[in-house]
């Protein structure tokens, strides 16, 4: 996979946020989701094929993913 160009990007966070810095953003960028965190904008970023990231939502969505253990 190539690097993607993030100067384009348009960052956003979830509807659901609650604007306190913690939180990550996402971008849509051709045929990867780019994720990182608003605290670090300038740190480095996740990027996931498209369709990793759709398995990932569907599984997160369905309830199919178990959380993270303590």
């Amino acid at each position: 996979m190539s690097t993607p160009d993030f100067a384009t990007a348009r960052w956003f966070t979830s509807s659901r946020s609650t604007n306190n810095g913690d939180c990550v953003e996402c971008a849509v960028l051709p045929h990867v989701m780019a994720v990182r965190d608003s605290k670090d904008r300038s740190g480095p970023t996740l990027v996931f094929p498209s369709g990793q990231w759709s398995a990932f939502i569907a599984a997160t969505t369905s309830g199919t993913v178990a959380p993270p253990r303590r």
